[in-house]
């Protein structure tokens, strides 16, 4: 019967109902966007470095994140390869050989990291192939390079023109060689994009006198929220002579930003929704204090005080409700078309952000949990507010009411 009453009383005064019901929809879809542009930027930032270079997991000779040098290489073993693979939480091992070289041309030279792959499998993962923005791809067969276009740009070097290599092999022999550029790349991440060069994994072991040799294997994982149950599962299956390291551990200063962006995140939010609560709190008061009269009417005429309040946060409460649907709703082709095409930064801003080795990028993220959680704590936040007028009208005199 009160549920009932309450509806009918929202649309008594439709311009009331809709000024508040406005103020939460507003404030919905405000949290959400918000939300949305941090987590798309924190995901983005993790998968820039991590799925694009890095990987959520590898597996190393033990000792090789310390000390990075050919001499901590392990022997290629294609049984361990299959071992893992036939893992139902790992969907594919990627092989690799990486070496820090001197990378030159004509009149510039400038160290960089060379990272000897196998195409197909390096690509299925980390989608390499589609970061080619001049010439192509990669096989197996080949005798050139992919290089990217910070790099490129540096040495002043294109497509099919001639990159020199020169730096020191497996056992301390001397590594040297010219290859084609068959391809130019590039990543999101700014800092990549400046010192990456990937050759076949046959010519970079042939490169550096490394036969057979890996410095490391990139797990793909079938789940990447269980990436560190993995992390301990296969240290176990292991000998010591690997380590297993999730990308936690590989790069620590980027679970310290993000870490870091997620607490200011909240604190910001908080600021936010100190600010919302002020703005859906006016409009509650302003509605308590235009039906004082209206209220002490039905108190005069013998409608209890709780069965009123309760009344009134009822009403507050399918307001509230309406006003987070609608916030939500509203807010989903908003944050779809951002999502689709995110906001690109020029100028001196887009400079900044790439000192500081950031996209500039703005991308927006469309996981359920910003709209389902933003609208809850919009509506909680509404429903908190209806104490109000909950306990005004638990202390109301009737006849000071009708004459307020």
């Amino acid at each position: 019967m009160l549920l009932k009453l309450a509806w009918r009383n929202i649309w008594r005064n439709k311009k009331r109902t809709f000024i508040t019901m406005f103020s939460i929809v507003f404030a919905v879809v405000l949290s959400i966007l918000l939300d949305s542009v941090k987590k798309g930027l924190l995901d983005k930032m993790k998968e820039n470095v991590v799925s694009f270079y890095t990987g959520y997991i590898q597996i190393h000779k033990k000792g090789y994140w310390d000390d990075k040098t050919l001499e901590n290489s392990f022997d290629w073993q294609p049984e361990l390869i299959d071992n893992l693979e036939r893992n139902k939480s790992i969907s594919l091992a990627i092989p690799r050989l990486e070496s820090f070289i001197l990378a030159a041309s004509e009149k510039y030279s400038k160290g960089c990291m060379v990272v000897g792959i196998d195409p197909e499998k390096e690509s299925s993962v980390t989608s390499l192939a589609e970061k080619i923005t001049k010439g192509n791809y990669l096989l197996s067969s080949d005798k050139a390079v992919l290089v990217t276009e910070g790099l490129a740009s540096y040495l002043k070097l294109d497509v099919n023109d001639t990159l020199v290599l020169i730096g020191q092999g497996y056992h301390g022999v001397s590594a040297a060689g010219k290859f084609p550029i068959k391809g130019l790349i590039k990543f999101g991440s700014p800092d990549l994009n400046k010192g990456l060069v990937y050759l076949p994994l046959k010519e970079s072991q042939r490169l550096f006198a490394a036969d057979n040799k890996l410095t490391a294997l990139v797990l793909s994982p079938t789940r990447t929220d269980k990436v560190k149950e993995l992390v301990h599962s296969l240290q176990l299956e292991l000998t010591d002579d690997y380590e297993v390291m999730n990308w936690q551990l590989m790069m620590p200063e980027l679970d310290q930003v993000i870490a870091g962006e997620k607490a200011e995140n909240v604190i910001f939010q908080v600021v936010l929704y100190l600010l919302i609560a002020f703005g859906i709190f006016g409009t509650v008061l302003m509605m308590t204090l235009e039906r004082q009269y209206e209220f002490g009417v039905l108190i005069a005429i013998g409608m209890k005080n709780f069965r009123l309040s309760t009344l009134v946060v009822l009403e507050n409460v399918l307001i509230s409700v309406l006003g987070a649907i609608g916030g939500i709703i509203l807010s989903i082709p908003i944050v779809f078309y951002l999502f689709s095409y995110p906001i690109k930064l020029g100028g001196k801003l887009a400079e900044a952000y790439e000192k500081f080795g950031i996209e500039p990028i703005f991308y927006f993220s469309m996981a359920p949990r910003v709209f389902y959680s933003q609208g809850l704590v919009v509506f909680f936040l509404a429903l908190f507010l209806s104490l109000y007028p909950f306990i005004k009208i638990r202390r109301l005199e009737p006849v000071s009411a009708m004459h307020s």
